[in-house]
C-alpha cells in the first residue's frame, strides 16, 4: 500500500508541476503579472521565471526563448521610473539558457538570434571601490551600456562586463569574463577575455581551424532516414 500511494503522488507532483510549467509561462497573450513594454510573436518566458522587474522598460523580440529561472532587470530595484527610453532589448530569435541573469541598471541592447547557454551573467552594472573606508557594496556602482551583436554566441556561465560591445558572430568561450570591445566573428576566451581566433576575408580563419565543418543535413531528408543512416554508420556488421 505504502508504494502504491508513492507511486501515486509522484504521478500527481509530476502532473501538476507539467501543469504550471504549462500556465505559469509568460508570452504575449498571456504576460501574467508583468507589463513588459513589448513581447514578441512567439517568445516565450519557462516557469518559473527569475527576478522580473522592470519590466515597463524592457522590450523582447519576437521567437525569443527565455528558459526557466532567467532573471530580466531594468533599473537598480523595483518601482523606479526610468524615463521614456526602453532600458533592456533583446532582438528576435534571442536564447538564454537556464539561470542566466540579465541586470540592466543602463541600457542593454543584446542583437538578434543571440544565443547564451545556461548562467550567462549579462550587466551595466558593476561595484566600485574607490573608498577604502565604506564597505564595497554601499559605494556607487559605475554604470555604461551594453551591446552584444547579432548572431553571437555566449558559452556558458560566460560574464559580459559594463562597457562590452560584442560585434556580429562573435564566439565567447565558457566561462569567459569580456569587457571592452571584441570585434566582428572573433571567438574570445578566458578571464580577462582575449581574442583567439578571428575571421579574416582574405585568409580565412586565424589560426585555422582545427576540424572541418559539420555537413549540413540536406534538404527533403526525414527524420526516420537520418534515424537509419546512424544506425548504419555504427553496426559494425554492416558492409564496407
Amino acid at each position: 500500500m505504502s508504494n502504491a500511494f508513492s507511486a501515486l503522488a509522484s504521478r500527481a507532483v509530476h502532473a501538476l508541476w507539467r501543469r504550471a510549467e504549462r500556465y505559469g509561462a509568460v508570452t504575449a497573450e498571456h504576460p501574467g503579472a508583468y507589463a513588459f513594454r513589448a513581447i514578441g510573436r512567439g517568445t516565450r518566458l519557462a516557469f518559473p521565471q527569475g527576478t522580473l522587474f522592470g519590466t515597463p522598460w524592457i522590450e523582447l523580440g519576437d521567437h525569443c526563448v527565455i528558459g526557466r529561472d532567467v532573471t530580466l532587470t531594468a533599473g537598480m530595484m523595483p518601482d523606479l521610473d526610468l524615463g521614456a527610453e526602453t532600458v533592456l532589448r533583446l532582438g528576435s530569435g534571442v536564447v538564454l539558457g537556464r539561470g542566466s541573469h540579465v541586470i540592466a541598471d543602463t541600457a542593454i541592447t543584446v542583437g538578434d538570434d543571440v544565443f547564451c547557454g545556461p548562467y550567462v551573467y549579462i550587466t551595466s552594472t558593476n561595484h566600485s571601490y574607490d573608498d577604502p573606508h565604506t564597505p564595497v557594496g554601499r559605494q556607487w556602482p559605475r554604470t555604461a551600456p551594453v551591446e552584444i551583436g547579432p548572431g553571437s554566441w555566449l558559452g556558458a556561465g560566460a560574464v559580459i562586463l559594463p562597457g562590452a560591445r560584442l560585434g556580429r558572430n562573435v564566439v565567447v568561450a565558457a566561462g569567459s569574463v569580456v569587457r571592452g570591445e571584441v570585434p566582428d566573428h572573433a571567438v574570445v576566451a578566458g578571464a580577462p577575455a582575449r581574442v583567439v581566433r578571428r575571421w579574416d576575408p582574405g585568409e580565412g580563419w586565424r589560426p585555422p581551424l582545427r576540424t572541418p565543418p559539420p555537413v549540413p543535413v540536406p534538404d527533403g531528408v526525414t527524420p526516420r532516414e537520418l534515424l537509419a543512416l546512424g544506425e548504419c554508420a555504427v553496426d559494425p556488421a554492416a558492409p564496407e
